[in-house]
């Protein structure tokens, strides 16, 4: 038997493993030296971004949100304050089912439809993810009662905050304003002024008011903590903390005190007051009745209370005193006495007489004094103390509607005034160029006819009549209208005065000036308009009625309150200052659908007069003199 021999060939086959085992030694190195680099790209030149990422799953950050700012009057009586209570505070992306869970939570505490409806319409202004309010200011016993039966309820929770109160209410609900939920729009705003950060960890923002206008110096600097939590997110120890800046304190020009004397002079009625202090333009009352209760608002308003407000035929929510137009009527005419001397169109000896009526050459409709006959010889003295038409119809023919827009536009009619909260509007003192600009019209002599005494296109706010009115008794010193007279650091207990600023000065002859105001002091005398409230006045003051149409009256027809809707009636309408000699006050008071400002609007002055000079409190509703003065006959103008 023949055997085959294989033979093979070692040195070959060795050196082929030798490639072979050379070549996975290299390969096995590669791969180490990539792992190699991985960990040092890793460990090394990453670490602090590892580290860091490590950090944020040991370490959360949590906003500390400052005390909001306090708010007091002149004399240090809080407008606004901060309290500390608990509240039932929900995440509504946690539940798929939240009806349910409002009517389980319902069975340990108590949930009105109220609750329910606030709480419904805080989710329509605010990202689902957020903590929401369902209850606030919690009992100790609803406290106790939620904290024993809270397993049944993961993702709702007890919270510590600090809410806002506003004490006085109503009384100062235009001035102060309020804070509410901060919501979509107002994040938006923030982040566009690149102050979002600072609202880490807030829920509030001023709306209106001071609350809003002052916001960044009441809101304060947000603090945060560095909080150390364990796997399932629960804090172990605060590794570090910023403390937040609080708010800093203002202090109003605003007298409490006269803001109530002034409340309770208007008794029942509606209207705005607006009192100056003629040396500096601060504001010493801002009054516009109704008001409301501005701590409805704080935690969202509920639909209920939100209807009574927003529908009411009283118009709580409107800021008359800011934003409310009206005709000034005849307390236009001291600013039209004004120009008629400046302009050289009339002199203190100056006189006419008034058969009752006034009619431009060539035509035939007369223009009718409130006085049927007339008040015989008028020269511009007598005209501001009986409030003449006639004369001013007359003068206003002379001057045209481009002196007299020019003239008064100086006195701040017509336009913003600049007071330091946001909202004001700005009225409107016509001229020819404003008729074409808006109904593509010109302007007719019959047009100025009606501006003279206040009325036609006239529209200005009671704002505006009061800085008018302080320029009067301060010689044509316009002084920007402030409401916040200092602020107070909260940090050192500071204060900083805020400098009254000197906007301009109308260049008025001091004998044209003079003969103004001996009218408007006599105005509140015997045989003047405003003398039945100025009686038995242990000082002098100076003002101006005005009757300021609401509704016209066919040509010929006599205005008769009694056969006319509460709500068109005229509005009364009284400027002032005091005391004449010296004046510390000046003021507007407007009294909607309430007859003459002599019986009606002046009353109300002399009352806050008599507890600003005097310190003597008014009466609780206000008396309406049957004075027969300045019942227009009302046109259609």
């Amino acid at each position: 038997m023949k055997h085959n021999v294989e033979l093979r060939d070692h040195p070959a086959e060795l050196h082929k493993f030798r490639i072979r085992l050379a070549t996975s030694a290299g390969f096995v190195l590669i791969l180490f030296l990539a792992l190699y680099i991985r960990f040092y790209y890793l460990q090394v030149t990453q670490q602090e971004h590892y580290h860091t990422l490590a950090e944020a799953n040991r370490i959360s950050i949590s906003p500390l949100v400052p005390n909001r700012g306090l708010i007091y009057d002149r004399n240090g009586r809080v407008l606004a304050q901060n309290y500390s209570a608990y509240t039932l505070e929900i995440v509504p992306s946690k539940f798929q089912d939240l009806e349910a869970t409002l009517d389980e939570l319902a069975t340990v505490i108590e949930i009105t439809p109220a609750d329910r409806q606030r709480f419904k319409k805080l989710m329509k202004e605010s990202k689902r993810f957020k903590s929401l309010p369902i209850r606030n200011r919690l009992t100790d016993v609803e406290i106790a009662s939620f904290a024993a039966n809270r397993y049944r309820f993961p993702g709702i929770e007890i919270k510590a905050r600090v809410l806002r109160q506003y004490p006085e209410k109503e009384i100062v609900s235009h001035v102060v304003g309020y804070i509410s939920r901060i919501n979509d729009k107002d994040l938006e705003q923030l982040e566009f002024n690149g102050e979002l950060n600072n609202y880490r960890g807030s829920h509030h923002i001023g709306k209106i008011g001071i609350e809003q206008s002052y916001e960044k110096q009441l809101h304060g600097i947000s603090g945060f903590e560095e909080v150390e939590t364990d796997a399932i997110g629960r804090s172990i120890r605060v590794l570090s903390r910023t403390p937040p800046v609080p708010g800093n304190n203002l202090i109003l020009s605003l007298d409490l005190g006269l803001q109530e004397a002034a409340e309770k002079a208007f008794g029942d009625h509606r209207g705005a007051l607006v009192a100056l202090d003629p040396n500096n333009g601060e504001v010493l009352a801002f009054v516009s009745k109704p008001g409301y209760d501005t701590n409805l608002f704080i935690g969202g308003i509920d639909q209920e209370n939100w209807n009574l407000l927003n529908n009411s035929i009283d118009r709580p929510l409107n800021n008359r005193a800011l934003r409310g137009v009206y005709p000034p009527g005849s307390t236009f005419k001291p600013f039209m006495a004004l120009a008629a001397l400046e302009l050289g169109k009339r002199t203190p000896e100056y006189s006419m007489s008034d058969p009752g009526y006034f009619s431009l050459p060539g035509v035939e409709r007369r223009y009718r004094d409130w006085k049927v006959g007339g008040h015989g010889r008028v020269n511009l003295h007598k005209s501001l103390v009986v409030s003449c038409d006639t004369y001013y119809y007359s003068l206003a023919n002379d001057l045209g509607i481009e002196n007299i827009h020019n003239f008064i536009s100086q006195f701040g009619l017509g336009k913003k005034t600049g007071i330091d909260i946001e909202g004001e509007v700005s009225g409107l003192l016509p001229s020819s160029a404003w008729k074409m600009r808006q109904y593509n019209q010109k302007w007719y002599a019959g047009d100025t006819i009606s501006v003279s005494i206040g009325q036609g296109y006239n529209l200005t706010t009671p704002l505006q009549l009061a800085f008018a009115t302080m320029m009067i008794a301060n010689d044509g010193k316009a002084y920007l209208p402030r409401l916040v007279k200092q602020i107070q650091n909260s940090q050192t207990g500071d204060v900083e005065d805020i400098p009254a600023k000197l906007l301009y000065t109308i260049d008025l002859k001091q004998k044209y000036l003079e003969v103004v105001k001996s009218a408007l002091v006599d105005v509140t005398r015997p045989g003047g308009t405003a003398a039945r409230a100025a009686a038995n006045a242990a000082y002098t003051f100076a003002g101006k009625t005005g009757t300021s149409q609401v509704i016209g009256i066919k040509q010929g027809e006599r205005y008769n309150e009694k056969s006319i809707n509460e709500r068109h009636r005229d509005h009364a309408m009284f400027i002032a200052y005091a005391p004449a000699e010296n004046p510390k006050i000046a003021l507007a008071v407007l009294v909607e659908n309430s007859g003459t400002g002599g019986s009606t609007a002046a009353p109300i002055a002399r009352q806050v007069f008599d507890y600003f000079l005097l310190g003597q409190l008014p009466e609780p509703t206000i008396a309406k003199f049957a004075e027969p003065v300045e019942e227009h006959i009302h046109e259609h103008l």
